[in-house]
């Protein structure tokens, strides 16, 4: 190992319009309780825990992760991730470069060989003269605005439509600016104890979007007035508590499309809602097609 880690992550002071971020890898992950290898990374990464619990462990120090909170993982940095939950922890994975500057052509490219490094290969970290470095605080809570860019991002590189590689530029330069401006506002480190709770019930409603979620539900359970709780619901989220809920459910419609045999109303059915209908018309509203073209496109790519 290059004995001079601590001068990782390399860094660039440059103007916004410089950044030029290519995406290397996108992909949801799943795994049981288990530690990964220490691994160093010649690009960076964004590991977001959508379920379960994670914990990375990062220059001796241990971050713990908790669902709704991303780690940025730094070029050139040595770490080691593992999944603690001891049911299922589910994770989105973004590897990438702020100036287009890597040549990846396989998984295996994204990680440093300790035996054979290439000390020209390491990416370099994106500087602005606005907000603090990225790596500068590891541990974000991003906004469900941020989550949905990141699944966007995911299912262009999946997907791999003509002209991805732009949309997949455009997206990411978006989740960026989003977690930019994060520690303007809160991390989960120094939240409040009406952001853990509503962590906490965020996570529920990720697990179980079937359930009958109201604002007045959500109300109760935070022992607030319905004004009051969709005030800070919106204030963690980026987005009035329904907008959650919809965003959810429609996100694990994708995922039922894509992975399970179940028809569309039973998939309706599942999420909560009251009709087929209204579900065929929401799913095609924030898709552009039905549910069953979906999955028809998801299947043959």
């Amino acid at each position: 190992m290059i004995n001079n880690e601590l001068q990782f992550p390399l860094q660039r002071r440059a103007p916004f319009h410089e950044w030029s971020p290519s995406i290397h890898y996108a992909r949801s992950q799943r795994m049981h309780m288990s530690k990964l290898p220490p691994r160093r990374l010649y690009d960076f990464e964004l590991l977001y825990v959508y379920q379960g619990e994670a914990a990375t462990t990062i220059r001796g120090k241990r971050y713990e992760l908790t669902a709704g909170q991303l780690i940025f993982l730094p070029s050139g940095v040595l770490h080691q991730n593992e999944a603690t939950s001891e049911n299922e922890t589910r994770f989105i994975g973004i590897h990438f470069d702020f100036f287009d500057e890597l040549d990846i052509q396989t998984e295996a490219d994204m990680l440093v060989n300790e035996d054979n490094v290439n000390e020209k290969q390491f990416a370099v970290e994106a500087v602005s003269d606005i907000f603090p470095p990225l790596s500068s605080q590891l541990i974000y809570v991003p906004p469900l605005a941020c989550i949905q860019l990141m699944e966007q991002l995911e299912h262009e590189f999946t997907m791999r439509p003509l002209g991805y590689e732009l949309v997949c530029k455009a997206l990411m330069l978006q989740i960026l600016a989003y977690l930019l401006r994060l520690p303007l506002s809160r991390s989960i480190q120094h939240a409040s104890q009406h952001d853990l709770r509503l962590l906490k019930l965020m996570e529920e409603i990720e697990e179980q979007p079937g359930l009958p979620w109201t604002n007045q539900s959500i109300a109760k359970r935070m022992n607030l007035s319905t004004d009051h709780a969709a005030k800070l619901f919106k204030q963690l989220a980026g987005m009035p508590p329904n907008s959650f809920i919809h965003a959810t459910r429609h996100r694990e419609a994708r995922r039922l499309l894509r992975e399970t045999n179940m028809s569309i109303e039973q998939i309706g059915e599942q999420l909560g809602y009251s009709s087929i209908h209204y579900f065929s018309r929401l799913f095609r509203q924030h898709e552009g097609i039905s549910a069953t073209e979906y999955r028809k496109l998801s299947q043959i790519l």
